[in-house]
C-alpha cells in the first residue's frame, strides 16, 4: 500500500494541527514498516528527523499560502500526485484536499468553529474556509473528526453521509508525566520568566479561546482572596486577539498577567507540571488535547462543557460556562483552596489522560486507509 500525506503543517507551523500532525504520522511510523508513505510538504523540512526506510519526504520550494492560492483559491487542477507519485490512498490532516488524480482521500476536520462561532474570525479567514473546507468535504472519500461532538457538526452542519465520517480521537505523548526533576522546571520557568505559584492557561491567541475572561476570572480571584499567583497565558499570536492587551491594561495587571509567546514542545511537560492549575476557558474545541496533557502531568483542570470538551476532560475537571466570570474565579478558587479536591482531580486526571493513545488513534487510521486501498 502507499499512502501520501500532507506533512506541511508539521513543519510550517507550531499549533495544534502541526502537532497532532507530527504524532499521528510518528504513530504509524512505529506501527506499520510494510506500507510505502510519501510526506508531502509545501516547503523545506528543516528538523532533521529521521524517517524509517518506508517513509519519504518531498517538498516542494513554495510557500504553503501559495500553494492554497493556486489549489484553493484559484482552483487550479494539478493533481498532488505530480508531486507524490502514484498512490492509494491521500490524507490530509488540514481541513482541505488538494486535487486528487486517481488517489482515494482522506480529510481530517477538526472542527467547525468558523461556522460554530464565526464573529471569532478575520472576513477573508471566515471566508475561505466557507469556501475551502465544505468544498474539500465533499471530495473525500472519509473524512475524520476529532471528537463525537466535531462529528455532529459535520453531520448537522455539513451534511456528509454518516457512513463517511469517523472518529478518531487525539492523544497525549508518554512523555507528559509529572516532572519530578526541579532543575529543568527551574529552566523552563526562567526560559519564560515565569515565576512561581501560577495559573496557566494555553492556546493560540484568538477569540475562541476565551483568554479575555479568564483574565477578569483572575482579577476578581486576586481582589477576593489576594492569592500570590501569577496569570500565565502560553501562545502564539494568532488573530483578533488585541482584547487580551485592552483587559490587561484595563484592569492594570502588567505585573501579573504574563504573555510568554510560544512555548517549543519539549518545554510543555514542565510548565504543566509547575503550575497549580491549568485554565482552558474555550468557547469552542474540536477536542482540546492540552487539557489531557495537563492532566497527565498531575495538574487540575478547569474547562467548560462545551463542543467536545466533556469528551476530552471526562469526569477529571471542573467545568464552568465560558461566559460565567465569576463561576471560573471559583473553580479557580476551589482548586487553589481545596487540597483534597486537587487530589482526587490529579488522580482523575491521570486515569482520563491514559484512554487516549497515538497508537491506537494510529491502528484505527491505518484501518481506514487499508479499506479504501482495497
Amino acid at each position: 500500500m502507499r499512502v501520501a500525506i500532507d506533512y506541511t503543517s508539521a513543519i510550517r507551523q507550531g499549533g495544534g494541527i502541526a502537532r497532532y500532525t507530527r504524532r499521528l504520522v510518528g504513530a504509524l511510523a512505529e506501527l506499520d514498516a510494510t506500507s510505502r508513505y510519501v510526506l508531502f510538504s509545501a516547503g523545506r523540512d528543516r528538523t532533521g528527523k529521521t524517517w524509517p526506510p518506508n517513509f519519504s519526504l518531498r517538498s516542494l520550494p513554495i510557500k504553503d499560502r501559495h500553494l492554497a492560492m493556486v489549489w484553493q483559491r484559484m482552483c487550479v487542477p494539478i493533481p498532488i500526485e505530480l508531486f507524490t507519485g502514484w498512490v492509494h490512498v491521500f490524507h490530509s490532516p488540514d481541513f482541505v484536499l488538494p486535487p486528487v488524480a486517481r488517489a482515494r482521500t482522506v480529510l481530517t476536520v477538526h472542527d467547525l468553529s468558523f461556522i460554530r462561532h464565526p464573529e471569532c474570525f478575520h472576513k477573508t479567514m471566515l471566508a475561505y474556509a466557507a469556501r475551502a473546507v465544505p468544498r474539500s468535504v465533499a471530495r473525500a472519500d472519509v473524512v475524520l473528526a476529532d471528537s463525537e461532538s466535531a462529528r455532529q457538526d459535520l453531520l448537522e452542519l455539513l451534511h456528509v453521509p454518516q457512513d463517511r465520517v469517523f472518529v478518531v480521537y487525539p492523544a497525549v505523548e508518554s512523555r507528559f508525566k509529572p516532572q519530578e526533576d526541579s532543575a529543568t522546571i527551574r529552566a523552563v520557568m526562567r526560559r519564560y520568566g515565569i515565576g512561581c505559584p501560577f495559573i496557566l492557561g494555553l492556546g493560540t491567541l484568538q477569540p475562541r479561546k476565551n483568554f479575555p475572561r479568564l483574565i477578569r476570572a483572575y482579577d476578581l480571584l486576586r481582589r477576593e482572596h489576594n492569592i500570590p499567583h501569577q496569570l500565565v497565558i502560553a501562545g502564539g499570536k494568532g488573530w483578533l486577539y488585541d482584547d487580551i492587551d485592552e483587559t490587561i491594561d484595563e484592569l492594570g495587571l502588567h505585573e501579573h498577567v504574563l504573555l510568554p509567546g510560544f512555548v517549543a514542545d519539549e518545554d510543555l511537560p514542565a510548565l504543566y507540571s509547575a503550575a497549580d492549575v491549568f485554565a482552558f476557558p474555550s468557547l469552542y474545541e474540536g477536542f482540546g488535547i492540552p487539557v489531557l496533557e495537563a492532566m497527565a502531568c498531575g495538574t487540575p483542570v478547569v474547562t467548560t462543557p462545551v463542543s467536545s470538551l466533556p469528551e476530552a476532560a471526562g469526569e477529571a475537571a471542573l467545568f464552568v460556562s465560558p461566559k460565567d466570570i465569576e463561576g471560573l474565579a471559583d473553580a479557580l478558587w476551589q482548586l487553589i483552596d481545596d487540597s483534597a479536591l486537587r487530589d482526587e482531580l490529579r488522580g482523575r486526571g491521570f486515569q482520563q489522560a491514559k484512554r487516549f493513545t497515538w497508537a491506537g488513534a494510529a491502528k484505527k487510521v491505518l484501518r481506514i486507509y487499508h479499506s479504501l486501498a482495497s
